[in-house]
């Protein structure tokens, strides 16, 4: 496994990150145990998280699974805005970014997880409801109190990072440390502006979805239906990527594992490699329902892409 800092922070996570976002719940806590337990003992020390995953119930998976485990040696990671749970009698602040909000799900996010402490807690998507001072406001206050060591962002634009970091600097406030946006070969739109972002104002990158919810895997192929058991083939978990599946990118997809063939590596491998060859990220967060998969991909972060391959790739892409 290799590590990279966390943006111009101090703390270092693994290049490939476990995350929980559709693998966990459904397939039961034996399975997610050793998933967890196969992650850690192969080098992963980051692992991600939120409150909303299945419906409010993943988190405590999660803190279950990394209990055995020595507090200081891994980097844990949740985040906070969504609504979930089967409340009868749902609240308008059961949502978004007030301090309300945060400190109350903060403290449930604690005792799910089984721990005294968040390294990086996260906000899920930006809320235009609540006003970002005070958003800032009670992400620093959670870092004085010590319950967070870090604050992140997932899928917020350009501009709302650095007005955050303009609040945090002017009030002498914990700044933003990360963001979590969505990108893979085939969902690159973070390269515009938001990579270089992050760059200037030093956050650090851990992307979500690296793999485009399994299409770059190779597994799915154009004219045929979804292999039995995938997530393409259900119903619910399948809503994200069936969109995705174009025949245009199911092409792409096709191309790209004969590239990760003649390499001698997966075309899993070979995705999580080419993201990782953007020195803005800090890991690549992948899911895994198969111990043997994530092996796999825990294993592309050894791999280099000579400038041959990477023009290959593009010339696929259409780049």
């Amino acid at each position: 496994m290799k590590y990279r800092r966390l943006g111009q922070w101090g703390v270092q996570v693994s290049t490939i990150g476990f995350g929980s976002w559709l693998t966990i719940r459904n397939k039961g806590a034996e399975l997610a145990h050793r998933l967890h337990r196969a992650a850690y003992e192969n080098g992963v020390n980051f692992f991600d998280t939120a409150n909303v995953y299945g419906n409010g119930e993943t988190e405590s998976l999660v803190g279950q699974s990394l209990a055995p485990f020595r507090r200081d040696t891994f980097v844990l990671a949740t985040k906070v805005f969504f609504p979930y749970g089967e409340n009868p009698f749902p609240g308008v602040n059961d949502r978004g970014l007030s301090r309300k909000h945060i400190l109350e799900q903060c403290q449930h996010s604690l005792r799910e997880l089984r721990t005294d402490y968040i390294d990086l807690y996260q906000c899920h998507r930006y809320d235009v409801n609540a006003p970002l001072h005070e958003t800032c406001r009670a992400m620093n206050d959670l870092i004085t109190q010590g319950k967070i060591l870090y604050w992140g962002v997932s899928e917020w634009t350009s501009d709302q990072i650095r007005e955050a970091v303009s609040i945090c600097d002017e009030h002498d406030w914990h700044r933003p440390a990360s963001n979590q946006p969505v990108y893979n070969m085939l969902d690159r739109g973070v390269e515009k502006d938001i990579l270089e972002t992050c760059a200037v104002l030093g956050l650090g990158v851990v992307v979500f979805s690296p793999l485009a919810q399994g299409i770059l895997t190779g597994k799915y192929k154009r004219g045929q239906a979804p292999p039995a058991g995938t997530r393409a083939a259900d119903e619910k978990q399948g809503q994200w990527m069936r969109p995705r599946m174009t025949e245009e990118n199911l092409r792409k997809a096709a191309d790209l594992a004969k590239v990760a063939e003649g390499m001698g590596c997966t075309a899993s491998q070979l995705a999580l490699a080419w993201c990782l060859r953007r020195g803005e990220l800090s890991s690549c967060i992948v899911g895994a329902t198969k111990v043997e998969q994530l092996l796999e991909n825990i294993a592309a972060a050894e791999i280099d892409l000579h400038e041959a391959v990477l023009d290959r790739i593009n010339m696929i892409l259409g780049v």
